[in-house]
């Protein structure tokens, strides 16, 4: 999709592209091979070396580049052309909020494993991981998971960044990770009911006694909401590509996604419910 993309070139948006389209011109080299009568002389002045600059950037797979060019409502564009190399991330935490809450795990899935990182045994691993990946995908990341990752390993992470809420939003998809889940139609199974502030708690009881059932079930969890992300974008990128020229070209295919490597223990969950009153 990047290469039919002209949005992110300085002096047209998003009706100038249309008009392009509309006139035949689909691709970068359609306009770089081409006389383009539709836009005014000055425009086609500042367009070349932007465009120029794009062909390169693509050719060397510089996602950053796209990112910070496209506008923020385009960022879905990114998927199909660094789908071989994304990284699906969700973090879960000593708490809801920035203060002295800290990371407790992190869940990575890049389309074929999962990998999980936890305090105090393997989280400092992730810094290294996530270097080798050139897009970043997340539900609410960017007010979440980002700011939490940059304060613990104390860097910016500029990496290109699809927050999910934001692209949901768009095609009328609203609330929480789990409601827009649901509007997809899936499922949790043993998960269902469990939130952000149930994987707190998991963490707290796996503290205080020890029992690796307690962190085996918020892994559990933690890897449930990456696993949905693949599908959730896959579904966000084919409703935008509906409303362009080119969805027989790039329509996705929905993922299959693999089984979830932690099990939620049931008795684990109940326990949480009982002690902490999350009935109702």
């Amino acid at each position: 999709m990047l290469q039919h993309s002209f949005c992110h070139i300085p002096g047209i948006g998003l009706k100038s592209e249309r008009k392009l389209w509309r006139h035949g011109i689909h691709r970068w080299e359609d306009w770089l091979s081409c006389e383009v009568s539709v836009l005014s002389e000055a425009k086609r002045a500042l367009a070349k070396p932007s465009l120029e600059a794009s062909v390169q950037a693509l050719a060397r797979r510089d996602a950053e580049h796209f990112a910070v060019v496209l506008p923020a409502g385009e960022q879905w564009r990114l998927f199909p052309d660094f789908r071989d190399s994304v990284a699906y991330v969700d973090i879960e935490t000593t708490g809801l909020g920035f203060g002295e809450d800290a990371i407790t795990s992190i869940a990575l899935y890049d389309g074929r494993q999962v990998r999980t990182y936890v305090q105090g045994r393997n989280l400092e691993a992730f810094e290294q991981d996530i270097a080798s990946y050139d897009l970043l995908v997340t539900f609410n990341g960017k007010c979440f998971d980002v700011p939490f990752l940059e304060r613990h390993f104390r860097t910016r992470l500029t990496k290109a960044h699809i927050d999910l809420r934001y692209v949901l939003r768009q095609i009328g998809y609203r609330g929480g990770l789990k409601a827009c889940e649901k509007m997809l139609g899936l499922g949790r199974d043993e998960l269902d009911g469990v939130d952000g502030y149930f994987a707190v708690l998991l963490w707290k009881e796996y503290q205080e006694t020890g029992d690796e059932q307690f962190l085996e079930t918020l892994l559990a969890y933690n890897v449930a909401d990456v696993l949905s992300l693949e599908a959730l974008l896959v579904h966000a990128c084919n409703a935008r590509l509906e409303d362009t020229p080119f969805y027989a070209l790039h329509a996705l295919e929905s993922p299959v996604a693999p089984a979830n490597p932690h099990l939620a223990q049931a008795a684990v969950i109940e326990h949480i419910r009982m002690r902490y009153g999350l009935y109702g």
